[in-house]
C-alpha cells in the first residue's frame, strides 16, 4: 500500500446536567454533573471517533450511529469505537497515536488521566505511552469556563497496517 500517514481531528461539546452520569474515555468519573447526549453522552470518545474516521476518509460518527436512532439511547460510546476502529482496519489502517484535550472547570480530570489514557489505548489497540489526556480549564469564559459544559479535542495518526501481530 505504501501510503503516507494521516491525521484526523475530532471535537465535540456537551451541555454539563445535573444527576446524570459522568462518562469520559469509557471511565465513569465521579461527579454532580455529567454530559448529556443521547448516548453514554461520552465526548472524548464521540471526539476520538470523529478523528479516527476522518483520518481514514469514512463517514462521521453521527452518520454512522444517529442521535435519532433510539437504538443508540443510552448507548456506551465504547460501541461506536469499536465499530470504527473495525472500519478503520478494514480501510487498511492502524491507530498510531492519539492526543486529548478535554476543557472543563468540572470535574477535574487529573486523579482520572492514567485510567482515561489506559482505557482509550485499550480501545484502540495502541500502547499507553502513544495516548495522551490533558485537562483544561475555560477560565471562567464561555459556558466550558462558566462549568455549564465540556469539550473534547483528539487528534489522531493513523498509518498502514503492517502483517504483524497486534494490527
Amino acid at each position: 500500500m505504501n501510503a503516507l500517514p494521516r491525521v484526523g481531528l475530532g471535537i465535540d461539546l456537551h451541555r454539563l446536567v445535573p444527576d446524570r452520569p459522568c462518562i469520559l474515555a469509557g471511565i465513569a468519573i465521579p461527579s454532580a454533573v455529567g454530559p448529556a447526549g443521547h448516548s453514554d453522552g461520552d465526548a472524548v470518545l464521540h471526539a476520538a471517533c470523529d478523528a479516527v474516521l476522518g483520518a481514514a476518509g469514512l463517514d462521521d460518527l453521527g452518520t454512522l450511529f444517529s442521535d435519532r436512532d433510539p437504538a443508540n439511547a443510552g448507548r456506551a460510546s465504547s460501541e461506536f469505537c469499536l465499530e470504527a476502529l473495525r472500519r478503520v482496519r478494514a480501510a487498511g489502517m492502524r491507530v498510531a497515536s492519539m492526543d486529548v484535550v478535554v476543557e472543563t472547570e468540572r470535574p477535574k480530570l487529573l486523579p482520572h488521566r492514567l485510567q482515561m489514557r489506559q482505557s482509550l489505548a485499550h480501545l484502540f489497540g495502541i500502547a499507553i505511552d502513544r495516548v495522551n489526556v490533558k485537562g483544561k480549564t475555560g477560565e471562567g469564559l464561555d459556558a466550558i469556563g462558566q462549568g455549564q459544559a465540556l469539550r473534547a479535542t483528539v487528534v489522531v495518526l493513523l498509518v498502514e497496517r503492517s502483517d504483524s501481530p497486534g494490527d
